[in-house]
């Protein structure tokens, strides 16, 4: 089928906006190829720093045509998702050794959990750490000993901060490696109940403390379709790991066939391989287009409108929200995993997953099919099934979904539309995310009830101060006032007054976890409060409309008033659990629909200076 004509629009739109910053972008990595630091051009001491203990590999290092492979990893103990990875960098060693190439780690980059941190102070320091990793990437691959790049992660601000640093090395050939979700443990809509009914004092600490176990229970990541699997089906989509192998459970011999074969791959597209497939080339406006259709048609999670808009910067690409909500129109939501239904991920790659949900929208017309990829076949390859056959990984032709309450066609989606909106208002400009949120609840109109701090709402709570009808305005929650935590551990409150038949939103210059869903919420208002924003307007007791129905977020009152109205003074900034070592940070983003970076925001400012002359 020919390209849907709304996909094809967007996408032209964006190539026009970003024609000079791409134009320039391309020129640096050809200048890293052909000037840039590299192995060849190393001088002997250099080099020798580079293999002293590289032990029996030293003859294939030496050797400028050889291919040694990087290897960035976000290895901790600490964090589910990422335990795997312990191994991966021997594994990926002795993989590359198979097939002629060698392998090293270039570098660590730190990777916290937002789970660990949801709620606590550490969570404001979330966002920038993306910048930190995308910097840490970058000081590992500086070395120049690599000819390609594995990048070991998946979860929340991890894979957007690896691909953002990657991207400055753009001329080398990159594979992300996932290591996949846990096996399911109580079912994450089992685990929302107990939430509430903790929130509502009806069960103990000891019950939540048994259910979180049981939800969270071995490695892997989190089995809810958050912001760490939406990375996953993101990079899948955009062809920047082996098909079909995101959703693979770890410690499986499937899982590690398709880590043996992206490695053996990744040294065939090496600069010195016989099919160089430089990241710079695969990580395109058209690549940008089908990660933003994915993100679409699964109900993947609100953080990637901050994420994908700084990945795409990085490779000299300019996406919004405008853009977003465009395709959103046209791009129906397939998919019910939870939060937006009640199966996980497991589920959903069981019925048929990423290449089934790829097969459908290729199928349609949704997806640009003419992308570069690291697989050998194209992008036609990921709409086909993974499996193991005499220890090798082998691929068939994608089927139907074998579950339609969890996977449907694009002929029958559950929702026509992908479920992210663009909001407006005299209060700002913001997201939505209705793919979860049931039809009565998609126009909210009540008066506001203000806070500054996301414990503040809970007290109010329980001290039985929200028993109506409210739209909650949690502000100075932005970039700069903050580092814009995610504000998840609202979500549990306002659905009990969700449940109690009460009319309940949300307005934030904040985030709210990729695993939010039922509560309607407007986030990510900007411009936020710290900086004067006119959500620093709003008073306690303003009649507040928020509408997905027609993208409004309004407050109510005469427009002369509003005008006249005076911003509330931000509080004095916190401090403690190190959130004054990224003050600097804070103060140099960019906003959030540019995606909320310290370092690219900088970067595309000396970027400007130099011009066209990269040279």
């Amino acid at each position: 089928m020919s390209l849907n004509s709304v996909v094809e629009s967007v996408t032209a739109r964006i190539i026009e906006r970003s024609k000079v910053s791409r134009r320039r972008y391309l020129a640096l990595m050809e200048r890293n190829r052909a000037k840039g630091v590299s192995r060849p051009r190393l001088a002997c001491g250099n080099l020798a720093h580079a293999i002293a203990a590289a032990a029996s590999d030293k003859p294939e290092l030496m050797r400028p045509t050889s291919t040694n492979l990087g290897i960035v990893t976000t290895y901790n103990d600490m964090l589910s998702a990422h335990q795997p990875y312990g191994r991966y960098p021997d594994q990926i060693k002795l993989f590359a050794r198979e097939v002629g190439a060698t392998a090293q780690v270039a570098g660590g980059a730190p990777a916290m959990c937002d789970g660990v941190t949801q709620g606590q102070e550490g969570m404001e320091l979330s966002l920038f750490s993306r910048d930190v990793i995308a910097m840490s990437t970058a000081v590992g691959l500086s070395h120049g000993m690599f000819e390609g790049v594995a990048l070991l992660g998946i979860c929340d601000k991890i894979v957007p901060g690896l691909l953002m640093g990657a991207l400055r090395f753009g001329h080398l050939p990159t594979i992300l490696i996932p290591a996949g979700p846990m096996p399911s443990g109580l079912p994450n809509k089992e685990k929302q109940r107990i939430r509430q009914l903790y929130v509502q004092g009806k069960v103990g600490q000891d019950r939540l403390m048994e259910a979180e176990n049981a939800s969270y229970h071995s490695a892997g990541t989190c089995t809810f379709y958050g912001t760490a699997n939406t990375n996953q089906m993101m990079v899948e989509i955009m062809g920047l790991m082996m098909p079909d192998s995101a959703f693979i459970n770890p410690n499986t011999p499937l899982r590690q066939a398709v880590t043996r074969a992206s490695v053996h791959r990744l040294a065939e597209i090496s600069l010195n391989g016989e099919d160089v497939r430089p990241l710079a080339h695969c990580v395109d406006e058209k690549a940008i287009v089908n990660a933003a259709v994915g993100l679409l048609a699964t109900g993947g999670s609100t953080n990637h409108t901050i994420h994908l808009p700084a990945i795409a910067r990085a490779a000299g690409i300019i996406i919004d929200w405008e853009d977003l909500s465009r395709l959103s129109a046209v791009v129906p939501l397939m998919t019910r995993v939870y939060p937006s239904g009640s199966e996980d991920v497991n589920a959903f790659n069981h019925v048929g997953g990423m290449p089934t949900v790829i097969a459908e929208l290729s199928r349609a017309g949704l997806l640009h099919t003419d992308i570069m990829t690291v697989s050998r076949g194209g992008f036609a390859d990921y709409a086909c099934r993974a499996s193991l056959q005499d220890d090798e990984v082998v691929y068939t032709h994608a089927k139907p979904s074998l579950d339609r309450d969890i996977l449907r066609d694009v002929s029958e989606p559950f929702k026509v539309d992908g479920g992210i909106k663009l909001m407006t208002g005299n209060v700002g400009r913001g997201i939505y995310k209705s793919s979860a949120i049931s039809e009565e609840h998609l126009t909210v109109e009540a008066p506001a009830r203000v806070f500054h701090d996301q414990h503040d709402v809970a007290t109010a709570f329980q001290n039985g101060e929200l028993e109506q009808d409210t739209v909650v305005v949690v502000r100075f929650q932005g970039p700069e006032a903050n580092g814009m935590p995610e504000l998840h551990k609202l979500t549990p409150t306002l659905g009990v007054l969700q449940d109690r038949g009460y009319k309940v939103a949300l307005l934030t210059d904040g985030r709210m976890s990729g695993a939010s869903g039922k509560v309607p919420a407007a986030i990510h208002v900007g411009p936020e409060a710290q900086v004067g924003g006119p959500i620093a307007k709003v008073r306690d007791g303003d009649m507040i409309r928020v509408c997905a129905v027609t993208g409004q977020i309004e407050v109510l009152v005469d427009a002369a008033e509003w005008d006249a109205r005076d911003v509330v003074p931000p509080p004095p900034p916190a401090l403690g659990t190190g959130r004054e070592l990224f003050a600097l940070m804070r103060s140099v983003h960019d906003p959030a629909e540019a995606g909320a970076s310290a370092m690219l925001a900088q970067m595309d400012r000396v970027i400007e200076t130099v011009g066209d002359d990269i040279h």
